[in-house]
């Protein structure tokens, strides 16, 4: 019997951990974005959350911003875990099933806040703590559906995390810094990507292509600035230009936005309980037509885990409720991130399936670096290091055979091998396995 054509229902969560905000940075956060004025009062903050202040014609958008929901925050780890005690039990993930018979699935794109210049938001600093509270409570929870994967912000030229930016170039130290971290630290290497506020520009995308091949990133949506003016003319997040597929396309070399011949694949995520570019009962058909032509799609959504993920959740399975019937020749299926694109890329490349094997080892002066089985993503694995001081470094390695064989020579124009502590190489595969592999000094 042949397979019945199947939708991915895919949630991602840009997992950053708990957060507040003020009274007076809400009525800051309104002054930056649409240019008002109003006085910093619960009265006021009322009024504008029900349309009775003349913003004249702004009123619709403020009232999103300012909505209740939208400023609910969960300001502390206990916050959260008291979300997440209900969340991801079996009660409420079951209350909908997919095809197979299986509950709500999560993807928790986690993030580490690092390399602020200051932290007005109150959020939990410092390298692994949100990936390690999100691993430990899945690991507590028995979750053994749910990914956790990866998730970065750009800092911007001060380094303040209110403020957006868009370029890793700028942000390399860090960057760096996380990643050697999470995998000599966590035994833990990407594959699957969600952009910080949805973000990619051509630095961006060039560091995507050398090491992860999932990336659940474009935000295309009709009418594009959804009405808020900090988002018009493409700032920030730009998908104007992506196509509207919900099956991924692999991007071009110059234009992140156009089908093209690089390695990764993009895939659509819109938003859900947020101000701007939220998924629609017709993005869902959208999807659904296209899973039932094709023979699979992804309807992927993000929000975040410092709001109540519980209502989005719903949000979505009244959706599904209302439109699956429409489509009742295909399969819904609740998957997570990486899960989902493995499955709707398969035997769309000339790829191999195997899963990666990687095998390090120390031959004086030099570190090496082998595939033994499959393939790595990219062009080289990455390097991580970590001296016996504490240091953590990344560099690029020699290429001996590409494809097969890198080595990093330590000398006198790197490290001394006696300095050295551990030493990690770390690669997805085009499919989407990973392996880290390390030497101990």
């Amino acid at each position: 019997m042949s397979t019945p054509p199947r939708l991915h229902i895919v949630h991602c969560i840009d997992t950053e951990g708990p957060l507040t905000e003020d009274l007076r940075d809400t009525f800051s956060r309104l002054r930056s974005i649409f240019g008002i004025d109003v006085e910093p009062t619960p009265l006021n903050l009322e009024k504008l959350q029900k349309k009775q202040i003349n913003l004249n014609g702004s009123e619709e958008d403020v009232a999103r911003v300012v909505a209740p929901e939208c400023l609910a925050y969960n300001e502390s780890w206990s916050d959260i875990r008291d979300m997440l005690t209900d969340a991801l039990c079996d009660n409420f993930r079951n209350r909908m099933v997919d095809s197979r018979g299986n509950g709500w699935v999560y993807s928790w794109h986690c993030m580490d806040h690092a390399g602020y210049s200051d932290n007005p938001r109150r959020k939990d600093t410092g390298y692994g703590n949100v990936f390690r509270f999100y691993r430990d409570i899945l690991e507590e929870f028995h979750c053994e559906f749910d990914e956790i994967n990866w998730h970065f912000h750009p800092l911007s030229f001060s380094r303040n995390p209110l403020q957006c930016a868009t370029s890793y170039v700028n942000s390399y130290d860090v960057l760096n810094q996380i990643l050697c971290r999470r995998m000599i630290d966590e035994n833990w290497f990407p594959v699957t990507n969600r952009p910080g506020f949805h973000t990619e520009r051509p630095d961006i995308h060039a560091f995507l292509e050398q090491w992860i091949p999932f990336d659940y990133a474009n935000q295309y949506y009709e009418g594009s600035d959804d009405g808020q003016p900090d988002l018009v003319g493409g700032r920030f997040g730009d998908w104007r230009r992506a196509p509207a597929t919900w099956r991924g396309y692999q991007p071009s070399h110059d234009d992140y936005q156009t089908p093209g011949m690089c390695r990764r694949w993009v895939f659509r995520c819109l938003n859900v309980g947020t101000r701007f570019n939220t998924a629609t009962h017709e993005h869902l058909a959208q999807a659904f037509r296209e899973a039932d032509d094709q023979g699979s799609a992804i309807f992927a959504v993000a929000n975040h885990d410092y709001r109540d993920i519980r209502p989005d959740v719903e949000y979505v399975r009244k959706m599904i409720a209302e439109v699956h019937p429409g489509f009742p020749g295909v399969d819904i299926c609740f998957s997570g991130a990486t899960a989902a694109a493995r499955s709707v890329t398969n035997g769309r490349t000339n790829r191999l399936e195997q899963d990666l094997e990687l095998q390090t080892t120390y031959e004086s002066p030099r570190f090496v670096v082998k595939v033994t089985q499959g393939a790595i993503f990219g062009p080289q694995p990455y390097l991580a290091i970590k001296t016996r001081d504490g240091i953590y470094y990344h560099d690029n390695f020699d290429v001996h055979k590409p494809g097969e064989i890198w080595t990093y020579t330590f000398d006198d124009h790197t490290l001394p091998a006696n300095a050295l502590d551990v030493v990690v190489a770390g690669a997805a595969s085009p499919s989407g396995s990973t392996r880290v592999s390390r030497v101990k000094f």
